[in-house]
């Protein structure tokens, strides 16, 4: 089970105020989790999605779930940890989706298409936890943010490696070549509107930019 269960006469807040979230608190993302879990997670995430970090309370996860006080506290720890699990799941299905995505491909260009098309489709998509949990960022605590950033790093070496594949001018300094792609797709979001380009295509009007001629 993900989170240890709590001692009696213990008060589960007042435990978890003690320390900010650590990465051993947090069941890895491919770990096997109860049916019951799963659904806190999903609720969870549903309502960060729509309120915010500050803006949801662990109360208002619980009655989602219809489970209050000890009950919800013997699958978590607190909702630092809880938000970390579920940002780190999200993360990890995303590099999934991408991971498929590319697999066909041997071109290393081709490749780098891919990834893009599918990151696209993961910000535009209307229904994905992902987007809003990370456009959140600046609003979490300062130790939340830390441990949050070492799984960001690693999502995003996905596409370190990719423009590392790619012919590029001698003078195009990757570093800022990938920081500015990741950039334009990450914040696509902030001015998509249905109806005109799929996010497929918009990713493909993307890497035409990036694509020297």
């Amino acid at each position: 089970m993900a989170a240890a269960r709590k001692k009696a006469g213990k008060k589960p807040a007042a435990a978890s105020a003690r320390r900010p979230a650590r990465a051993q608190d947090a069941p890895p993302p491919c770990e096997e989790i109860s049916s019951r879990h799963q659904d806190i997670l999903d609720a969870a995430a549903a309502l960060f999605a729509a309120r915010g970090y500050q803006a949801t309370s662990v109360r208002d996860i619980g009655e989602r779930v219809g489970l209050l006080g000890g009950s919800l506290y013997h699958y978590i720890k607190s909702k630092e940890i809880l938000f970390v699990t579920v940002h780190d799941r999200a993360l990890a299905s995303a590099a999934a989706r991408i991971g498929a995505a590319i697999a066909p491909c041997t071109d290393p260009w081709e490749r780098l298409r891919a990834a893009s098309v599918a990151l696209a489709e993961i910000q535009l998509d209307p229904f994905s936890t992902t987007t809003p949990m990370m456009n959140d960022f600046r609003l979490l605590p300062p130790s939340l943010q830390t441990r949050l950033i070492e799984t960001r790093d690693r999502f995003e070496a996905l596409f370190d490696t990719l423009v590392r594949d790619i012919p590029l001018p001698a003078d195009v300094d990757r570093k800022i070549y990938r920081l500015s792609l990741l950039t334009l797709l990450n914040n696509l979001s902030g001015w998509y509107r249905p109806g005109g380009m799929t996010p497929a295509q918009i990713g493909d009007e993307v890497m035409k930019i990036f694509r020297p001629r």
